[in-house]
């Protein structure tokens, strides 16, 4: 299961590495692609299958699915990943996600958000203070 969260620091030509916990979860192919709220998405084969699952089988003439398939496909990147486990950061999504020296990778389960360090510090203290709210809202999904 990918859980935690792990610093890592950008190095030259915009490599990070995947850290070596969730490494060893990761199986076969691996894609980087935008996520919501400025972060980054991170999965293998099977994660990439369900993240686009939501799109995948529903009518092209809605709108909404061609806007989510365009931002979750249009910019996903399969990755070349070496034996450290690094791999480079397409541009653009180094520039969407505004990623500077030090990033948070966070094991959400399915999928690891890839984070600005800073950006994640200040998302993070917004999830403490309305914690209670954002669970209070979930209890009311059926």
């Amino acid at each position: 299961m990918l859980i935690g969260q792990f610093t890592q620091k950008i190095t030259s030509g915009n490599r990070v590495a995947i850290p070596a916990k969730f490494r060893n979860e990761l199986r076969g192919f691996l894609y980087v692609t935008q996520g919501y709220e400025g972060c980054l998405v991170l999965v293998d084969e099977e994660g990439f299958t369900k993240l686009t699952a939501g799109v995948a089988d529903k009518p092209f003439i809605r709108g909404d699915v061609r806007e989510t398939t365009r931002f979750l496909l249009g910019n996903a990147y399969e990755l070349e990943v070496d034996e450290q486990g690094r791999f480079v950061l397409p541009k653009n999504l180094h520039e969407y996600a505004e990623m500077k020296e030090e990033v948070i990778f966070l094991g959400l389960k399915n999928w690891i958000e890839i984070w600005d360090k800073e950006k994640w510090k200040a998302h993070k203290k917004n999830l403490e203070e309305k914690g209670a709210e954002i669970a209070e809202r979930l209890s009311n999904i059926e």
